[in-house]
Order: structure tokens, then C-alpha cells, then sequence
């Protein structure tokens, strides 16, 4: 059952000690293949070094919508845009809207929604010149983040971490987006997000794990590692009546198609 995690952050600290031991444990788990994503532009950087050291990653570029304060260069979009063009660069990642964390950089509500609109907007426009699909944050923010994305209709997205309603759900799928499921579809009081898994096109479902967060069931609470998507992926085929191999050989397919072939 070979799978794709479409959404990692092996950039993070929390995987940096172990990091040889977490990926010996997604290739015995049958991943092919790990998208592991951005925050920052040290990110950035960092998922490039990491492609470079393990054939079965593939890194994004991007800035999170809570990072956005940290932007200290007015040269930031140029170095981002740079940084998109390096070999096996498979996408703008993560970018989007954050409505549920506070500003953080102390400004007003209105200010910080604003500048996270602006650098959002900005990286969706550096996705479409480099031809590269964008991965969407919405937390707390579908309606703004779908607002934008229309006026983007070139863009080609995933909204990631999907836990949002059937019709947050369509409004993307309306728009030629992707959805990708997180390990939360495997706890028992997901009822509604598990309804969306059920009932969405397959061919436009891809599953993620966003570790080191969000572990599935049987490791919720613990550290996430890309490994415990195969978790998600059987969640996601008892929520459909698939068998796991169906699921894993759609999704896999889907997130080739997305991302493109591994380079």
C-alpha cells in the first residue's frame, strides 16, 4: 500500500533529533514519497537541504500565515520566487489565513488579517508565474481564504487539513481545488469532517498527516511522524467501503497529479 503524505514538516525541531529514524520508519510503512512543507524561508531552505539527503522528499517554499510579521527583507518575494525555481520544488507551501491565533506581532485584528491577505495574495501570484500548486491554510477562515482564491482563478490549490463543513468543502471543490484529510478524521467526535471524507470525489482527496502535529488514532496526543498516515488513508477507506489498497493507489495518484512527479 504505497502512500503519499502530503503535508510534513521535517523542517520542524521537534523532528530534527530523529529525523533518519523518521523517515527508516515511512519507508517501512510503504511511503513513497513526503511533501514536507514551509513556515518561513528558513524553511524554505531547509526542505531543500532535506530533498537533497532523502530521495523520498519533496519540498514546498512558503510563508505561513502566522510567520507573516516575520518578514524582515522587502526582497522577500524575489528570494521566495528564486527559491520556487530550484530543482523539486513541487509547490507554494503553506500559505493562506489565520483567524484563530491572535496577531502576533501585537498590531490590530483588522491590520493583521490585512497584511496576512497581502502575503497570501502575493505567494498565489508567485505560484501561478512558477506554474506551482499552492497548499492553503484556512483556519478559521474558509470564507475570506475562498474570496481570495477566486480572484486567483489560474491558481491550482489543495485546502489542507480539511476540517471545515460540506459546504466550506464544496466552495473549494467548486474552484477546481483539492481536499486533504489529517488524522482527525480518525478521532470518534469527527463526526462532520468524516461526513465531507465520506461523500467528496475521490478523485480529489489526498491525506496528510501535518506532523509532528495531529496525530491519528492510535497516537493521538503523542508526536506525529508521516509514517501514521497509513492510519488516515484505512480511516478514510472504512468511511468510503474501499479497501485500503484502493484508497492508497487514488490518493497516491491524485497527489502525483497535483504535485507533479517526483523529481
Amino acid at each position: 500500500m504505497s502512500l503519499v503524505d502530503t503535508h510534513a514538516h521535517l523542517a520542524s525541531s521537534r523532528l530534527r533529533d530523529d529525523l533518519d529514524e523518521v523517515i527508516t520508519r515511512s519507508r517501512e510503512a510503504d511511503l513513497c514519497r513526503i511533501i514536507t512543507i514551509a513556515c518561513d524561508l528558513e524553511d524554505s531552505v531547509t526542505n531543500l537541504e532535506l530533498a537533497e539527503r532523502f530521495d523520498i522528499v519533496s519540498p514546498t517554499v512558503g510563508i505561513h500565515p502566522l510567520y507573516v510579521h516575520e518578514i524582515e527583507s522587502d526582497e522577500w518575494e524575489k528570494e521566495l520566487q528564486e527559491l520556487g525555481q530550484r530543482p523539486g520544488v513541487c509547490a507554494i507551501a503553506e500559505i493562506g489565513l489565520d483567524y484563530f491565533h491572535p496577531p502576533g506581532d501585537g498590531s490590530s485584528e483588522e491590520e493583521w488579517r490585512n497584511l496576512q491577505r497581502d502575503v497570501f495574495e502575493k505567494q498565489l501570484q508567485i505560484a501561478i508565474d512558477l506554474d506551482l500548486p499552492a497548499v492553503i491554510h484556512q483556519r478559521n477562515s474558509a470564507a475570506d481564504v475562498t474570496a481570495v482564491l477566486r480572484n486567483f482563478p489560474k491558481a491550482r490549490a489543495v485546502l489542507h487539513c480539511f476540517t471545515g463543513t460540506m459546504y466550506e468543502a464544496e466552495q473549494g471543490l467548486e474552484l477546481g481545488h483539492m481536499l486533504s484529510f489529517p488524522g482527525i478524521i480518525t478521532f470518534k467526535n469527527a463526526v462532520e469532517v468524516q461526513e465531507v471524507a465520506a461523500q467528496t470525489p475521490l478523485e480529489r482527496i489526498m491525506v496528510e498527516t501535518d506532523c509532528p502535529y495531529l496525530a491519528p488514532v492510535p497516537f493521538r496526543g503523542k508526536r506525529c511522524e508521516p509514517a501514521y498516515v497509513k492510519h488516515t488513508a484505512e480511516q478514510l477507506a472504512r468511511l468510503r467501503g474501499l479497501n485500503s489498497e484502493e484508497v492508497a493507489e487514488a490518493t497516491t495518484s491524485n497527489a502525483t497529479r497535483f504535485f507533479g512527479e517526483p523529481s
